[in-house]
């Protein structure tokens, strides 16, 4: 199930990146020649009008085929240059390039948004940009590692709903100081807590015995908690709310790029312990699935601004290093050599998929 909603949301993120340079070089009247979801070989295509809609092969990625977008010298008739991408204004060419980034932060804010009619996880105590919240409850927010806590099998989302020393001493209504002391005044002693987990009602048990040194002198099972709530917001509210929120996604993951690329360049860091491939990926899409399908779409809001901020990236194959060959072509008032840029963009092209494949094998390391 995990595999199936990440190749499902892997194709949304493709299919409105791409969406977005289709309908903008559409709405300029280039010819789109191909509009392919996947990498080839074809497993399916058809022509309609004059553009083929193909699915493909390798699920990584998409591509929309724009008329004269690989920059040639080949001299065309002046009905076909009308709808060539490179014969177009350099402003019109930059609104194709820029339609896919665009898009995807477009993606983000509509998910963004939808979580919030449904009501997304929140602590009661902190309730931003003046959400409603309801339904308060005991939240697992954090398992120390080798804890006792995660010998018990409990995991960050689960929801506390009572802890029990015996069958008469019982905590019901949990809140985070109250479930705090109630572990401390058990040290040593076996305590059954009742949770649930993800938005299944099932009721769970686990066992487990607090200890001290985990956290300070007092005894402790290793969780982080807190009082959790829906935060939620009717139409057209939600709509304001998160563009507000989306634009904040935007900040930070564009600051933690900064600093990602600064610790790499400047202090020698490895880029590979800061980022993480389809699998990796895979793997917290299933874990954001567990808690719910709010949380989920969060979490693809978030992939879907980060995807456009990578795309920004001024390197050859990428939205952004295309953007730059445009830049360099308005300073110097004349083309850069198509041999040139179409080996830059190949060039470009295969590092970033043996980038993929490093990243990919990483992974792999982290999981086995």
């Amino acid at each position: 199930m995990t595999v199936i909603i990440f190749l499902i949301v892997l194709a949304v993120l493709i299919f409105s990146h791409e969406l977005g340079h289709f309908l903008v070089a559409k709405f300029f009247k280039l010819r789109v020649d191909e509009f392919g979801l996947g990498f080839p070989p074809r497993l399916f295509s058809r022509v309609k009008g004059e553009t083929r809609y193909s699915l493909n092969l390798i699920p990584l990625g998409g591509f929309v085929s724009i008329f004269g977008e690989n920059n040639t010298d080949e001299v065309l008739a002046e009905s076909e240059q009308k709808r060539e991408m490179f014969n177009q204004p350099k402003l019109v060419q930059a609104a194709v390039l820029v339609a896919g980034i665009v898009a995807n932060l477009l993606l983000a804010w509509l998910l963004i948004s939808v979580a919030l009619s449904m009501g997304v996880p929140a602590a009661a105590s902190d309730v931003p940009y003046g959400l409603t919240i309801s339904t308060p409850r005991l939240m697992v927010t954090s398992v120390l590692a080798h804890s006792p806590a995660e010998a018990a099998g409990l995991k960050p989302g689960d929801k506390i709903v009572s802890l029990a020393a015996s069958r008469d001493v019982v905590l019901t209504s949990p809140d985070v100081e109250i479930t705090q002391n109630f572990i401390a005044a058990h040290t040593g002693k076996v305590l059954t807590i009742t949770y649930t987990r993800g938005e299944s009602q099932t009721l769970l048990k686990s066992t487990t015995t607090p200890v001290k040194g985990l956290v300070g002198d007092r005894a402790a099972i290793g969780i982080g908690l807190d009082l959790v709530g829906q935060a939620s917001a009717p139409w057209p509210k939600n709509l304001i709310i998160g563009a507000s929120l989306t634009l904040n996604v935007i900040k930070t993951s564009g600051i933690s790029l900064l600093q990602v690329f600064w610790n790499v360049v400047f202090h020698g860091g490895s880029i590979l312990s800061e980022v993480v491939g389809p699998i990796g990926l895979a793997g917290l899409v299933g874990d954001a699935r567990t808690l719910g399908l709010s949380y989920l779409l969060f979490f693809v809001a978030f992939i879907s601004v980060n995807l456009a901020l990578f795309n920004l990236i001024p390197f050859p194959a990428l939205d952004g290093g295309r953007l730059l060959f445009l830049l360099i072509e308005k300073i110097k008032g004349s083309r850069i050599s198509p041999r040139v840029a179409n080996a830059a963009n190949l060039a470009g092209f295969t590092l970033l998929i043996l980038f993929m494949i490093l990243v990919t094998y990483h992974d792999l390391t982290r999981i086995f």
